[in-house]
């Protein structure tokens, strides 16, 4: 467990941090012990790409719902929920 004194050594120690250095645990005199977790950044639009590429009618049934949305044929989470009724969960 590193002993860290300044923000200085802090960002030095962070900086540092990768995939295979993701875990960062350490003491500030005074304050306690801390730990960092490095987690990869998963970008949204990436993922759903590479959902459309595995899965072509996914990508199909993107194309239809924004085209439903662009005429107006779309209902909103209020909506819907009004809309609902006890009978439906039967």
């Amino acid at each position: 467990m590193s002993k860290i004194n300044t923000s200085e050594e802090l960002m030095n120690y962070i900086s540092k941090m990768d995939h295979n250095n993701s875990v960062l645990q350490f003491t500030i005199p005074g304050k306690g012990k801390f730990a960092i977790v490095l987690q990869e950044e998963i970008k949204e639009v990436d993922s759903i790409e590479n959902d459309v590429e595995a899965n072509p009618q996914l990508g199909q049934m993107i194309q239809e719902s924004q085209n439903q949305y662009d005429k107006g044929e779309r209902m909103t989470t209020s909506e819907l929920i009004k809309s609902l009724s006890v009978e439906d969960f039967k």
